[in-house]
């Protein structure tokens, strides 16, 4: 998830810095008033330390002598031009996951798999920064021109073998420069099988080129060395009000057209005080119907992982209720997301968020 390098700011700390605060104490409407840069966030005290450390680990393991820097900022983002990575914020600090679960329903990168699957993702930005592989004809080639416009919706193809899975909603389709960034991951993370799994996808061909990459460049000095920090935590004048209001506008425009109207039919927008909530039956239920979409459609776990979590999802955004007996609605739900599963994977131009 790189972000172009438009706001530089210096490593030394800004003067006159308001007095420490205890914020980790306050009730959730004084926390949202505080800024972001009164938090006084330090990388080294916090829990993102020792998984920046086993990313150096996985790296040396690889025989990569490359280390990517890394700060706190809002969000996950890797400059362009920049090899290092950016962490957001709310990792740092159990108070601020937990504000940031109340906030937004879920914590990008709240759990060690998740967040290491992240990191190494973004890592994957720091080396093509780092190396500047997007140069390279073969790089082109396998991915594409890294000058491809971003775009705030991308298309993709459930049923494509052209590109690793590894992130949600098929993210290596939104831009080559992505698709280098979750095939590195895939590539680094430890005991991911990757020869065996891709075997027979066009795909095996990237992850063969980011191995070859790796072992002529694994011990060479990179030719961008930046320690360039880019929206870093501390000089952050915005309050945590500020930044959730933002985040949630942004959330707003979240993709889904097909399952909202699916969903709507199975479930009721009217609350009862008692009645159970869509997006609750369907997590409790999570195993069981991930096991059920895959033995009845024949869909890899990526792809029914993928339809479940946008179930949930937009269940939770549309405030949906489950009506009549539990039992029955599961069996209904059941039937929906297979038909869902099955219309995914024929597309061919399912519309995403980037």
């Amino acid at each position: 998830m790189p972000q172009v390098a438009t706001a530089l700011f210096p490593r030394r700390r800004p003067a006159g810095r308001a007095r420490r605060v205890d914020w980790a104490n306050l009730a959730d409407e004084e926390l949202l008033q505080l800024r972001m840069c009164d938090l006084r966030l330090e990388l080294r005290h916090s829990p993102v330390q020792r998984y920046v450390q086993r990313l150096y680990d996985e790296l040396d393991g690889r025989g990569i002598r490359f280390r990517p820097h890394v700060w706190l900022s809002e969000e996950w983002f890797s400059p362009d031009g920049i090899p290092g990575i950016a962490v957001p914020f709310y990792l740092a600090h159990p108070r601020l996951m937990r504000l940031e679960r109340k906030m937004t329903r879920e914590v990008e990168g709240g759990n060690s798999n998740w967040f290491m699957r992240i990191l190494r993702h973004e890592a994957g930005h720091a080396i093509d920064s780092a190396y500047r592989l997007r140069r390279r004809a073969h790089w082109r080639a396998l991915f594409g021109p890294a000058s491809t416009p971003y775009r705030s919706r991308y298309r993709a193809r459930p049923a494509s073998r052209h590109h690793v899975q590894h992130l949600g909603d098929w993210y290596a389709q939104s831009h080559p420069t992505e698709d280098f960034a979750e095939t590195f991951a895939v590539w680094l993370a430890p005991r991911s099988g990757w020869q065996r799994r891709y075997k027979s996808w066009p795909a095996l061909r990237k992850l063969r080129f980011v191995q070859q990459v790796a072992g002529e460049l694994g011990a060479e000095t990179p030719p961008v060395r930046s320690r360039d920090r880019i929206e870093p935590l501390h000089y952050n004048q915005r309050t945590l009000a500020q930044h959730y209001r933002s985040k949630l506008a942004r959330m707003r425009t979240y993709r889904g057209l097909l399952a909202d109207r699916m969903l709507g039919r199975l479930f009721s927008p009217q609350q009862d005080r008692r009645a159970l909530t869509a997006a609750t039956l369907l997590r409790s239920n999570k195993p069981r119907l991930l096991a059920y979409l895959i033995r009845s459609t024949s869909v890899d776990r990526y792809g029914a992982h993928q339809v479940l979590r946008t179930a949930i999802s937009r269940s939770e955004r549309l405030q949906l209720y489950v009506s009549g007996s539990q039992r029955e609605s599961l069996r209904k739900t059941r039937i929906m997301l297979r038909r869902l599963v099955r219309l995914y994977m024929r597309s061919q131009g399912l519309r995403l968020r980037a």
